[in-house]
Parts: structure tokens; sequence; C-alpha cells
């Protein structure tokens, strides 16, 4: 783990304008050797067809969440790891409620590591990736490079190297003014976003403590096939190794975090700490991950923001997000103020997973440029940062996280790759021992 030594006022810039600096290490060798947009959808014309990265059950979800985003929007490629996966997929879309915008032909349905490629080298407009996360960066830069408007599910990456690529690729998509929309949810959920906007007129004062929670259960938990091989086991259960998906921090808190992050316009901590392991979720079926994780982020100014994630069978669920200022409380899943200023939302309720696309795909048509980078790898450092405190159980800084070279990149991708995680001598997967497991 590299040191940083900087003064405060130092950390402080750095924190705020991280993005920006590391936008710099690829993106101005990037725009000299790029063509603008040459993907972008022109306005007036009558179609906008997308390409969809990912065909399992949030991907295929995303993929109708864009058809809903109007008759206009047309899904004419997918690609997914697995030839039977992109298959069901385009077979489960065609016959759902938007079956009629589903014009994917048996040339445009693409599988395997290079799947991705083919469906960006189609005639599209926009690229909707929902990939395995492992992947999102790539995905990411490539979609930018190839011109394409981009929707992208979280986490954005699962190190610092790979947040700083996409760092890259988001001002790049700025300069050749190409749309890029987080699937971090919440900030398109109306609801949310009243709220967020009275605190941040001063409804409850200066903010002291942030209060976040994402209890669930566990993802896609699946069984073995024998015929598959070690990685192909662990492609197909991707959910539940480290290298593939990060923890619960990056699949699920950081959906808490990041509403946290935008109560506090984006202030990212000064440091964390957090406790976390393995309680309840035990077999091979689990991969490496913890099964609870609980993590303090600190700020400059002294408050605090408390994120707590358990992901385990048969116990209590929930998800809250409160705000506690010095005139008041926050309740931004419920909007809710109380205090000096009492308020209730009264809005409409919608689908905030429509509601992303809407703004994407009007945006395309419209020619405006929407451009989610700050927070898209912010929030994914931070939930990097949540995952990393746990397992190791030490304290952390932001400057820590954000300078480390660990990198979960593999040299190159093929099926007879062996995975960085083997099974132990009882076929579990070995976890992390806080106190014993180290981050460089």
């Amino acid at each position: 783990m590299s040191n940083v030594h900087t003064s405060s006022q130092d950390k402080t810039t750095s924190r705020r304008e991280f993005l920006q600096k590391s936008a710099t290490l690829a993106g101005a060798a990037a725009v000299a050797s790029l063509p603008l947009a040459r993907g972008a959808h022109a306005a007036g014309s009558d179609v906008i067809k997308f390409g969809l990265i990912g065909c399992g059950g949030r991907g295929c979800g995303a993929a109708l969440n864009a058809m809903n985003a109007g008759p206009d929007v047309r899904l004419a490629a997918m690609a997914d790891l697995f030839p039977a996966k992109a298959e069901a997929g385009r077979k489960r879309l065609a016959a759902g409620p938007r079956g009629e915008q589903v014009t994917v032909d048996d040339d445009h349905l693409f599988s395997g590591f290079d799947g991705y490629e083919q469906v960006l080298a189609s005639d599209i407009d926009v690229a909707v990736i929902a990939a395995t996360s492992h992947f999102h960066p790539r995905m990411f830069e490539a979609a930018v490079k190839a011109g394409k408007h981009i929707f992208c599910e979280k986490p954005h990456a699962l190190d610092a190297p790979g947040a700083k690529r996409v760092a890259a690729a988001c001002e790049l998509a700025r300069q050749n003014k190409q749309c890029v929309v987080s699937g971090l949810v919440n900030r398109y959920n109306p609801r949310v976003r009243e709220t967020v906007k009275r605190i941040h007129d001063g409804a409850i004062g200066r903010i002291t403590t942030v209060h976040e929670v994402y209890r669930s259960s566990p993802y896609c938990i699946r069984d073995r096939d024998p015929a598959w091989t070690e990685l192909e086991w662990q492609f197909h259960n991707w959910y539940h190794f480290l290298w593939l998906a990060g923890d619960q921090c990056p699949q699920q808190l950081i959906h808490s975090i990041d509403v946290g992050a935008f109560a506090m316009q984006n202030e990212w901590p000064v440091k964390a700490w957090g406790l976390g392991g393995r309680a309840a979720c035990f077999g091979p079926q689990y991969g490496d991950l913890f099964d609870h994780q609980s993590v303090v982020f600190e700020y400059a100014d002294g408050k605090r923001m408390y994120g707590l994630c358990r992901n385990q069978l048969g116990v209590q669920n929930e998800r809250a997000d409160f705000v506690y200022g010095a005139k008041g409380t926050a309740d931004i899943r419920k909007g809710r103020i109380e205090g000096e200023t009492n308020w209730k939302y009264e809005g409409e309720n919608v689908n905030p997973f429509d509601v992303e696309h809407q703004e994407l795909f009007a945006a395309v048509r419209s020619g405006e440029v929407i451009n989610n980078a700050n927070y898209m790898v912010g929030s994914s450092l931070m939930a990097l940062l949540a995952q990393t405190v746990c397992q190791t159980g030490q304290e952390m800084t932001w400057e820590q996280i954000v300078e480390s070279e660990t990198s979960v990149e593999l040299p190159r991708y093929a099926w007879d790759v062996e995975p960085p995680v083997k099974p132990n001598e009882r076929g579990d997967y070995d976890v992390a021992i806080p106190g014993i497991a180290k981050y460089a």
C-alpha cells in the first residue's frame, strides 16, 4: 500500500478532484486518436438502436427498462459470456411486453469473452452494459471508444485502476458529447431527488450523521453442474466471488451509501474503518464473500456515515436512508423530513429503473449530454473502501484506496485460464481474515 503524504488542504482537493486528475491519465491521448461519437444518434431519426451486454436477470431487466423509454427504441444486438444465456435472454425479451421492439437476429446474438466487442461493432446508438461486474471498466471504455451512448450498471469498478480507467473514459465521453448514465438508480428516483433537494436547501440544517442500511438475502445461489470447469462454475456463480463481483458492499450497500453521498453533494470521506465476517452462509456456493459488513466513513468536518449490510437467509431485511442534521431528520427512502421543517413527498411514485432510461434516451433524441461521471466513480470507490476495511480490519484513508495499484484484472481471458481463486482441501473457498488479510 502506497502512503500519500499531503497537507489537509491537499487531501481535500484530491478527494474533490480525483475524477479530473485520473481522467488525465488516458483522456488526452485517447482524444487525439479517436473520431467523434460515430455511433451517436442523429436527432430526428425514427429509431434508436441499442445493444445489450450481459443477458442475465439485471441485463434483461435493463433492456426492458430501455424499451419502456419509447416505441422508437429497438434492441438490435445482444451478447453474453454463455451462448445459452444470450439465447434465453432474447427469447425472454421477445416474449415480453415489448417483444415487438426486439429485433435481434441470429447474426447479432453474440457470446464469449469478445461478444461485447461484436455488439459494439454493430449498428447501435446506445450500449446497455449489465455484465459480470469484473468486466465493467473494460466494456465501458470500449463503448466510449466505439462512440456509443452508455448505460452501465453498478459497480463501475472493483479496484482503483479500474475506477481511473472509467474516469478517463467518462472524460472522453464528455468531450465527444456521448451520454453516460449510471445504474445507481436512486439518483433517478423522484422521491429521493426531491428529498435531497430540500436537504441541500437547508431543511435539516448542517448534516451531522448519515445512516445507511441494506439488509437483504444473498444473490442468486446456484448449484454446480459437474460438467463445468472451475472457471465456468465461478462465472456462472459470479456474484459470490470477490474478483468477479466484489462483495455485497459494491453490489448492494453501494446503492445506500450513494444516497448518502447524494445528500452530501458528492463529498467523499477522509477515511473509513469497518467490521465484517461470515456467520451464516457456508458452503462453496457462497464463494469467498462475507455475509455481513458494517462500515464507518469519516469526513473532514467530523460528520460520519454509517453503512450496514447483511446478506443471510431467513433473517429480517431492511433498506433505510436517514440523514440527521442540526435542525431535523430526513428519511430519504420514505420522502419525509421532520424537525424545524416538516414535509412529506406527495409526488407520483414511478419506477426509477424506467426513469434512468427515459432520461438517457430523451437526451439521445435531443442531442443533450448526461454524464454521471463523478458519482459513478466516487461511489464505486466508496464501496471498494468499505469492502477493504471490513476484510482487512484496518482503518484506511481515501488516498490509500485511490492510489492503490491492486487490480482484479487477468493477463488474458479464455476458457483455459486458471481462476485466481481455487477451492481449498474441503472444497470451500477461503475468506479473508481481518487482521491478517492485506490490501496492497
